[in-house]
């Protein structure tokens, strides 16, 4: 089998601590209380930045997501395509209205202890998530996370979003592909990549994570749904709940 060409990041890592244990975090329904998709979607609604009839489209691909129904490419689509058309810069005050009055709300103290955690102990700390960067950003900013691996956007040589994913959507399998990416772009070779893996945590609410669930040493299934809940339990994964 050939092996898949590299991924580029648009945001190459930054350094990691010499020898520091990975402690990576799903986002939604593990630290967040909610779905930042779901909730990017009805905040644009409410604030009429889409169309009425996005809500129908989105409840339906929330169902498909969680049920495992839905690909890669159609669920990563679906979101890129809600920011086609502005810059950054417009989305901007539009993020930090999210933040404010959507995502603070619902990041409970047991979220930010979790986090706290693993950073008293001197461990690198990465969100992993699904959600695109331009929703996610800046909640990996208010939890304290210095990495971010998120699915990145393309962008127009004007600088808006075209509404399509740059690269490798960072879902299912693809967060293994990233992360082994991210961590290539710090210097790791293959066995220091697999070294890394063997040492880290990751805590995941969902079975769409099983993937790099499987590839650490550490898994724990947070907030599990239901056949998450009974793979951890038949592989003895740690369990546990936040909120």
């Amino acid at each position: 089998m050939k092996p898949p060409e590299p991924v580029q990041d648009p945001h190459p890592p930054r350094t990691m601590p010499p020898h520091a244990p990975l402690a990576l975090f799903d986002l939604d329904h593990t630290l967040l209380l909610g779905d930042g998709d779901d909730l990017w979607c009805r905040f644009l609604l409410r604030h009429g930045l889409a169309d009425a009839g996005l809500q129908a489209q989105n409840e339906a691909m929330g169902a498909d997501y969680r049920a495992g129904r839905v690909g890669v490419d159609q669920f990563s689509a679906f979101y890129a395509g809600l920011l086609a058309g502005r810059s950054p810069a417009e989305w901007a005050p539009w993020q930090a209205r999210f933040l404010a009055e959507e995502i603070s709300p619902r990041l409970p103290a047991s979220a930010h202890a979790l986090v706290q955690r693993h950073r008293d102990a001197g461990h690198c700390l990465v969100l992993t998530t699904a959600s695109n960067r331009v929703i996610a950003e800046r909640t990996a900013a208010a939890l304290g996370f210095e990495h971010l691996l998120a699915t990145e956007l393309e962008q127009a040589p004007d600088g808006r979003y075209t509404g399509r994913v740059q690269g490798t959507a960072n879902m299912r399998g693809g967060k293994l592909v990233r992360l082994r990416a991210w961590m290539a772009g710090l210097g790791l070779d293959e066995g220091g990549c697999a070294s890394a893996l063997a040492g880290a945590w990751f805590y995941s609410d969902s079975i769409n994570d099983l993937p790099l669930l499987s590839a650490v040493g550490k898994p724990v299934a947070v907030n599990a749904d239901a056949m998450l809940l009974a793979m951890a339990r038949e592989r003895g994964w740690g369990v546990e709940e936040v909120g």
